[in-house]
């Protein structure tokens, strides 16, 4: 897969990745599954579902 990052945007993924300790392409893996959970958190809500489950599992 390619992805390509805006050339102004580029630095700072790279030095949060470094921050954070881990590699480049973990980090885009982490903010990807991050966002896929909350759109699906979104898709719940709009439903109605999910009520039951607040305060459950762990915190993004």
């Amino acid at each position: 897969m390619t992805l390509r990052i805006p050339d102004d945007l580029d630095p700072s993924i790279r030095a949060s990745a470094k921050a954070a300790g881990i590699s480049l392409n973990a980090y885009i893996v982490r903010a990807a599954r991050r966002q896929a959970v909350l759109d699906a958190a979104q898709k719940l809500a709009a439903l109605g579902l999910g009520d039951d489950l607040a305060g459950e599992g762990d915190a993004l």
